[in-house]
């Protein structure tokens, strides 16, 4: 039986109530959060516009939660130094936003953090093959990226799975990551494909339950 003790939760501040982000970080890290993840959104990329280097510099200074930064943006590498000095732990930018994705990783690597690809939903994993071994962490999109809010897609499922055995072959310690429309009805779903850090946004922030009872939820729907 896969164990799932080891799955990790990364409740996404863009469903937070922005008046007090502050706050409902904190009340994640009570709650037992893993990880905060912090999306990035520039308009171009994705039509959506959220926070930059400052928030995540301000939420450093009141957490000490690993800051999990999630770049959906154009030309991430303007920026890259940014959160890295802000308090980035993982900094994971999009294979469809980046032109030389090896010199990415390693200057991500080279600023202390932990590096990151994103796929979204449409992209083959097998773009990764040669880049796998440089990786800590790759991000599979199970929804389209832009909002919050929207159900999963059915067959990420079987995409984790297929990740999982990849990674196996090239990069053994690679943690797969998930984001988009994870519930207490799927989450055993998503972890049990071969998940290790599922990122939650409306499951954990939304306005039927505190972020304590949400988080505890998820929890209970691993157990």
């Amino acid at each position: 039986m896969t164990d799932l003790s080891r799955v990790k939760i990364a409740p996404s501040i863009l469903s937070a109530d922005f008046a007090r982000l502050g706050e409902q970080v904190k009340a994640a890290e009570e709650a037992g959060a893993d990880y905060i993840h912090f999306d990035v959104m520039d308009g171009i990329f994705v039509p959506n516009i959220t926070m930059g280097p400052m928030v995540l510099e301000a939420l450093s200074r009141v957490t000490k939660v690993p800051m999990d930064v999630h770049l959906m943006i154009e030309d991430p590498d303007r920026y890259l130094e940014d959160f890295a000095k802000a308090g980035a732990t993982v900094i994971m930018v999009h294979f469809e936003a980046v032109k030389h994705l090896h010199r990415t990783v390693q200057r991500i690597t080279a600023l202390g953090c932990r590096a990151g690809v994103v796929l979204n939903p449409a992209t083959p994993i097998i773009m990764l093959e040669e880049i796998l071994p440089d990786l800590g962490r790759v991000l599979l999109m199970s929804v389209n990226p832009g909002f919050g809010g929207q159900s999963y897609i059915e067959s990420t499922t079987n995409k984790i799975q297929r990740m999982r055995k990849m990674a196996n072959l090239y990069n053994p310690q690679l943690e797969i990551e998930v984001d988009g429309g994870a519930k207490g009805n799927n989450i055993r779903e998503i972890a049990e494909a071969g998940a290790d850090v599922i990122v939650a946004g409306t499951a954990v922030f939304n306005d039927k339950e505190t972020v304590g009872e949400a988080m505890a939820k998820l929890r209970e729907a691993l157990r």
